[in-house]
């Protein structure tokens, strides 16, 4: 069986890597690299506490090849340890009670009051008195997460094209041609792994889009005045900011969501300026020099589940999009159900187990 692969992150880089060792694989990227956009401005982090219903069980399902590679994947580990604690006010405790209580079914989280939680964070100011701290949560090395798969792929025989940026692609008795700057490619499937750019892929090859959503986040990075050597990275409950220890640095977010166009997406200065307000209303950090800003765009389903399946509509045509927030930490479990729903009509049966389902991930859903 011939496979195009179009998308380059790690949507489009794990499918290739699971499919590659059993088919003939094309990635083809139209950027001079794969993962120049949201995968590349990701802070990716593995965490079974904040994700609910189906990231949640790709999470799960994910968890142990992130731990344990491949041999020879990746030259340096893949996680490594940072807690995750999710803060809110008093009166968000019922919450956060519930939140834990949900998050104790799929891992160990500890619920903390006052105290507790300012020990667990020592720059939590007292607005913040309740909290759920995952201390198995882990920071994910994306790019060697990014590059075992690419790296991965190309050892078992892919071909990864970059500068190629797709124009038609057409279906006939023969199957697919995908057409990229001089070049066609054919194929028996086409997976659309191309993010903010899949529904426009899917116009381009005749098929309906699923009014997938990209939506603009932006980061920044700071010099904090405080020790940040056991800090684990901090989530409001409501999404209105987070930060996160990276080796000297601290990143921060407004976690806002701003619909748009896809394009390369760039910070708003209102954005960055809005987020150090709020973590400096929640803190005792003072923020007075911002080192680096940058923006990505994360990319839903209107139901924000991921979108893992082939479209009734196109024979051959397999959607691998919408992972939103989730993709980096979640893509063994969509990378592996890709290749086993394209060469073997079914998802994994480990996966299975956990409580994944096709039809969950269907486009047929839409």
């Amino acid at each position: 069986m011939q496979v195009v692969v179009i998308g380059g992150g790690i949507a489009g880089a794990s499918a290739a890597y699971f499919l590659a060792d059993r088919c003939d694989v094309v990635l083809l990227e139209r950027e001079p690299f794969c993962g120049y956009h949201t995968t590349g401005r990701s802070a990716a982090l593995l965490t079974e506490a904040w994700e609910r219903g189906v990231p949640a069980l790709l999470t799960a399902g994910s968890r142990a090849f992130l731990e344990q590679p491949p041999d020879g994947f990746a030259d340096v580990p893949l996680l490594s340890p940072l807690p995750v604690l999710i803060v809110a006010p008093p009166e968000r405790r019922e919450t956060i009670e519930e939140m834990a209580s949900e998050a104790a079914v799929r891992t160990n989280v500890e619920f903390l009051v006052g105290s507790d939680l300012h020990d667990a964070c020592r720059v939590l100011g007292s607005s913040l008195s309740v909290g759920v701290l995952e201390r198995g949560a882990r920071e994910i090395d994306v790019s060697a997460l990014h590059q075992g798969y690419l790296g991965g792929a190309r050892e078992r025989g892919a071909s990864i094209v970059v500068d190629a940026e797709v124009g038609a692609i057409t279906r006939s008795a023969d199957g697919w041609a995908v057409e990229a700057g001089d070049d066609i490619h054919r194929a028996d499937v086409v997976v659309n792994a191309a993010g903010a750019w899949s529904d426009m892929i899917a116009a381009s090859a005749g098929i309906e889009p699923l009014g997938l959503q990209p939506m603009r986040r932006t980061a920044f990075a700071f010099e904090p005045d405080a020790d940040l050597s056991d800090w684990p990275m901090v989530i409001e409950v409501d999404e209105s900011f987070y930060f996160k220890p990276e080796r000297n640095v601290v990143m921060g977010s407004l976690c806002e969501e701003t619909l748009m166009a896809p394009h390369d997406v760039q910070p708003e200065e209102i954005d960055v300026a809005r987020a150090i307000d709020r973590i400096q209303a929640a803190t005792d950090l003072r923020i007075t020099h911002v080192k680096r800003t940058w923006a990505g765009l994360r990319t839903f389903a209107p139901d924000r589940n991921p979108v893992n399946g082939f479209d009734a509509s196109g024979e051959g045509f397999y959607w691998l999009a919408g992972q939103g927030g989730f993709g980096i930490m979640t893509s063994p479990a969509m990378g592996r159900i890709a290749a086993d729903q394209i060469l073997d009509g079914e998802i994994p049966r480990d996966l299975q187990l956990l409580g994944l389902t096709a039809d969950a991930m269907s486009p047929a859903r839409f």
